[in-house]
């Protein structure tokens, strides 16, 4: 807020040094009269920069009624003209940006002109002086003894009046007498703005009396209606003969109280909802526990919300599944290509909701890398099924109550985001979408992983209790799908409660078809080229995914593909032209240089050299694994940042080698003089696992027998010790990765084979998979058939 100047700089003051410029606070619903003490919470932003700029002034502040109190913007017409002039006495600023400040009312004014409406109401005024010293009559003497005597009496019923009913005793004054007994009085908004308006202090005590005289007839009616309740309520519950009290009261004046239609409401809403009987018996036992509450008590707060809560929740109202299995085809393939397995599933499942329509949701979990679209496949999943979509973000979830909910003792206590997802979704049987499965955490908090046991279990998931509802809800009917890139951080117990679906990488050509599809169309639309004919080649597609991308899903290819697209934007808006076709050669001028290159196969066959593969987050890569010998005493050196495992491995073929080393025809003792040395390029990157055995192997039989290995043939297989070729994972990113380099021939472990019907087709057309159990039958794949004589730069002979 700006600062402004102090008030008493821009308008001058009156006799009683009080500025004549004021800010003006509207209010709605209450009426301010001088001698008054009031405590007022200001939320709005243009009565908080009034207050802000009184506390920067004078502390004074003007008073006075709006007409409609509905009405947000305040306006000349709508503010009365005359109100009070207040003087901060204390102003505190709460955490949530409320202001509670304390006014002392001290005269009345009138509002000459109205200056601004922003940032706040600024008025104009002039104060109302009254006549204070009375040579008074027997009629006027008589009346300011009547009040001071109907106050007295009225005191006596109410303890609070006591200290006010003791200082007007002593006070002579008629207009300080009838401003006191009606700041303690009940008004209604009309009666307190006529006493406002009314100067002559006679007339306007004569207003009060009148007041005084409706509510000593009020106390008397509350003396008949408590001795008619006093039977039928318990004498121990007070505040119970309290409400009771206010009925009747209200009752025999014909008013309505909006509490009571409110709790009327509750209570029809909830016989309304058909919910089980333990739930709406503990919903009807906080009704009547809100009913003896005071309403503005926090325990009343409370059952409120609670009640709120139990009302909104879908107890019954649920969607009905779209079993068109046909319809549901169409709709997962437009959203995804490829993922058939997933597909498949959720056409499986359709088909047996068709036949039984009581079957319970399955619960899947979704493992891939980054990017490959487990989170939209849920989305797709929903659309399919005809029900409604919630997402849960579990990732890095610590406090298990974030699930199961805080119980109702605490301050600011909620449902779980289960119970809010389910509000969210208006339906008890949406899909709800568990993210990142694989990141929850747990600590001092709790363990939320062991919440989702229950949650995930079909068993147990049909009586879920919510610590806030304290009641059982029914979960069975609702669809988990959780997602996850790994799973091995995901506890076994959990594990065990889902059904796993893996999402491997896309491959090339299926990168190639969902930027076709579904990325080139989107970022055209994004960017503003829609109405552009611009063709992105599909080698400048294959362009970007091979040199800008290196990733298992599409994530990073749709962001370059919007780079792209946001080059050619601003080209056409600097008064180019958009290209018809983007060439490679334009991408590299839009994006730069390629960012990645990958290991393309070895240019010849050589001796010591194998080709292996290994998969990462990002997909299958090449990995060229060099062996040499040295003379030494027959050490064994492993560089490359190799990981426990990889150097077992590599003891393992070494173990292999020399175990074997007369079959193979090699010297026994060739270890005695020579050291060995193994070694993968990359030495940055760190590299593990036991899938390198083979490949390791291959290449030590290949340097001590003088056999090059093909470069046309890559492996991928853990040894034992034995020579047994045992299966590995990863294999369809690590075949694609040999169909990048253009390798035709991979041999794989025979445990592996099964794993080939899975592959597409293409893939199988282009790479020879060669299974086999022993080393033996690699290395009779491996070599090439002419034996190479060593170099002396290549190995020291034995």
């Amino acid at each position: 807020m700006n600062k402004k100047r102090k008030p008493t700089s821009e308008g001058g003051q009156d006799s009683k040094s009080r500025p004549l410029l004021l800010p003006l606070l509207p209010l709605r619903d209450v009426v301010a009269l001088p001698g008054a003490i009031i405590p007022i919470f200001v939320s709005s932003n243009t009565n908080i920069s009034a207050i802000d700029y009184a506390l920067e002034g004078d502390m004074f502040v003007g008073l006075s009624l709006q007409a409609d109190p509905g009405d947000e913007e305040p306006s000349k017409k709508n503010i009365l003209a005359h109100g009070v002039v207040a003087k901060i006495s204390s102003s505190v600023r709460l955490a949530n940006g409320v202001l509670k400040i304390k006014l002392q009312v001290l005269q009345r004014l009138k509002i000459t002109a109205f200056l601004d409406f922003q940032p706040f109401v600024k008025v104009r005024v002039r104060y109302l002086d009254e006549k204070t010293n009375f040579r008074l009559n027997k009629h006027q003497q008589s009346l300011i003894e009547d009040v001071k005597s109907k106050f007295s009496v009225l005191s006596q019923y109410d303890e609070s009046l006591e200290e006010m009913s003791f200082a007007s005793q002593d006070m002579f004054e008629p207009g300080e007498l009838a401003d006191l007994v009606a700041s303690s009085l009940p008004l209604e908004v009309a009666d307190g703005q006529k006493l406002v308006e009314e100067l002559d202090p006679f007339v306007r005590l004569e207003q009060v009396r009148k007041l005084l005289n409706s509510q000593l007839d009020l106390v008397g009616i509350k003396e008949r209606i408590s001795n008619r309740v006093q039977e039928e309520i318990d004498k121990s519950e007070h505040e119970q003969l309290l409400r009771e009290q206010l009925k009747q009261i209200k009752a025999e004046l014909g008013e309505t109280i909006d509490d009571e239609e409110e709790l009327s409401s509750l209570k029809e809403q909830l016989e309304r909802i058909k919910m089980p009987p333990g739930a709406k018996n503990e919903a009807k036992r906080q009704l009547r526990r809100l009913q003896q509450l005071h309403p503005d008590t926090s325990e009343s707060a409370l059952a409120r919300t609670y009640l709120d809560w139990i009302i909104d929740l879908p107890w019954s109202e649920k969607t009905k599944d779209r079993l068109d299995l046909k319809e549901a085809a169409e709709i997962l393939d437009e959203d995804h290509y490829g993922l058939e397995k997933t597909k498949e599933r959720i056409l499986d499942f359709l088909g047996v909701r068709k036949l039984k329509s009581e079957l319970r949701g399955p619960i899947l979990l979704l493992v891939g890398p980054p990017g490959v679209g487990k989170t939209s496949m849920g989305r797709s999943i929903a659309r399919a099924l005809g029900r409604k979509f919630v997402r849960i973000s579990v990732g890095g979830l610590r406090d298990e109550a974030e699930l199961r909910g805080h119980r109702r003792t605490y301050v600011g206590a909620l449902p779980g985001k289960i119970i809010q997802a389910l509000k969210n979704a208006q339906s008890k049987n949406p899909v709800i979408m568990l993210d990142e499965l694989d990141k929850i955490g747990s600590d001092y908090r709790g363990d939320p992983a062991s919440v989702l046991l229950e949650i995930l279990d079909p068993e147990q998931n049909k009586n879920f209790e919510d610590h806030y509802l304290n009641v059982p809800f029914d979960l069975s009917e609702v669809m988990f799908i959780a997602t996850a890139n790994i799973v091995d951080s995901i506890p076994s117990p959990l594990l065990d409660r889902v059904e796993v679906i893996e999402i491997p990488g896309y491959t090339t050509e299926e990168k190639l078809e969902i930027a076709k599809r579904y990325l080139l169309p989107r970022s055209r639309t994004d960017n503003g080229l829609e109405r552009k004919p611009i063709n992105l080649a599909e080698r400048s597609i294959n362009y970007l995914i091979e040199g800008y991308t290196r990733e298992s899903g599409v994530r990073e290819l749709g962001r370059v593909i919007d780079a792209v697209y946001r080059k050619i934007a601003r080209q056409v808006v600097e008064g180019g032209r958009a290209p018809r076709t983007v060439t490679p050669k334009m991408v590299d001028s839009f994006l730069g240089p390629v960012r990645y290159t990958h290991e393309g196969r070895p240019r010849a066959n050589e001796i010591g050299v194998v080709t292996g593969l290994a998969w990462t987050a990002v997909g299958g890569e090449l990995m060229q694994l060099e062996v040499a010998m040295t003379k030494g005493k027959g050490a064994l050196s492993l560089t490359g940042q190799m990981g426990d495992v990889m150097k077992e491995s590599a003891m393992a073929a070494l173990t292999y080698v020399q175990s074997n080393a007369e079959r193979l025809g090699i010297n026994p003792e060739f270890h005695e003089n020579n050291n060995i040395h193994i070694h993968v390029p990359q030495g940055a990157i760190p590299k593990d696992g036991p899938s390198a055995g083979t490949a390791m192997a291959t290449a030590l039989v290949s340097l001590l027998t003088g056999r090059a290995v093909s470069r046309n043939v890559a492996m991928t297989g853990e040894i034992t010790l034995r020579g047994a070729v045992l299966a590995v994972g990863g294999l369809r990113e690590k075949a694609l990765a040999a169909l990048r380099a253009g390798i035709p021939i991979v041999i794989i472990p025979k445990a592996n084979e099964r794993e080939l019907v899975d592959f597409p087709k293409y893939l199988l057309d282009k790479v020879k998979f060669v299974p086999v159990e022993t080393i033996d039958e690699a290395l009779s794949v491996a070599f090439v058939e002419k034996r190479v004589t060593l170099r002396k730069k290549d190995v020291i002979r034995l």
